[in-house]
């Protein structure tokens, strides 16, 4: 049962290719580092990867060690903002990652797609002639999802926040199974912050600092981490297709495969955690 969870983990990629992340110190993984990383997350049974043009070069970093090893992994990029067509970019993306075909293909800049509607067309035909077995978005806002949802948009997969704390999509959940579509969930550390020192929280995090001390007592009283917590709670969504998690080093990756088999249940956390500075749960919001 348990490995199950395992499964259900996505590898972010983002730190392949920028230095990334609200707690990340040590920089841009290193290559070797990015093959031990992979080597291990197929040893687990993860099975699929998230990537974007819009990643420094982490496409050419995966390409260059997929190419190393013998890895079968999903492959989900995105199309980012700009002048050049889908077909040009997704050409570009292929090539970087040395793959013929991809599993899922997503708008990654909502707001551009909502001024250049004709880039969902151009999604549309990639998934016609065989290219790409999914086509979605990633969003950041219910609003986002309902906007589509309004224009009965056609999408296979979605993207979106969702942690402990922030749990804005949870009434969309059910109605998007209903449709078909795979949910695959970003943030679940809320970029780093669950792990962040109360003490040491700019003044406008601050208010934030109450429920990040509930959780705290929690996890101590209950004798696990603030990892297990916050990654087993969303895992443990059954609506929740692949959760994200980005990494450093083979070491995150092991204790994360690890609270991944965490079975306790969160339910009374979840229930002390209601949000009221719900703009602070944004990172994008955050100065």
């Amino acid at each position: 049962m348990a490995m199950n969870y395992v499964n259900k983990l996505v590898l972010g990629t983002v730190q392949f290719g920028l230095n990334y992340g609200i707690n990340n110190s040590s920089g841009q993984v290193p290559e070797d580092e990015v093959y031990r990383i992979l080597s291990l997350a197929k040893e687990h049974n993860i099975h699929t990867l998230d990537t974007s043009s819009a990643y420094g070069n982490s496409e050419e970093v995966l390409g260059k060690t997929i190419g190393r090893g013998d890895f079968d992994f999903k492959i989900v990029s995105k199309y980012p903002q700009g002048k050049d067509p889908v077909s040009s970019v997704f050409s570009r993306s292929l090539k970087a990652l040395r793959q013929s075909h991809l599993y899922a293909y997503l708008v990654h800049h909502f707001d551009f797609y909502r001024s250049n509607p004709d880039v969902w067309e151009q999604m549309m035909t990639l998934k016609a002639n065989g290219s790409v077995d999914k086509i979605g978005f990633s969003i950041y806002t219910t609003d986002q999802l309902q906007y589509l949802l309004d224009r009965n948009v056609l999408f296979d997969i979605i993207q979106f926040p969702y942690n402990i704390f922030d749990r804005q999509f949870d009434p969309y959940l059910s109605e998007l199974k209903r449709r078909g579509v795979e949910i695959h969930t970003r943030s679940v550390f809320l970029q780093g912050l669950f792990f962040r020192d109360v003490e040491r929280l700019t003044p406008q995090l601050q208010p934030l600092g109450k429920y990040l001390q509930c959780m705290d007592r929690y996890c101590r009283e209950h004798a696990i981490s603030k990892e297990m917590c916050a990654l087993s709670f969303v895992l443990q969504n059954p609506y929740i297709d692949g959760v994200l998690i980005g990494v450093d080093n083979v070491r995150q990756l092991q204790q994360n495969i690890q609270a991944a088999q965490c079975m306790a249940d969160f339910k009374e956390l979840a229930g002390q955690l209601i949000i009221k500075e719900k703009e602070l749960l944004n990172p994008s919001n955050w100065k």
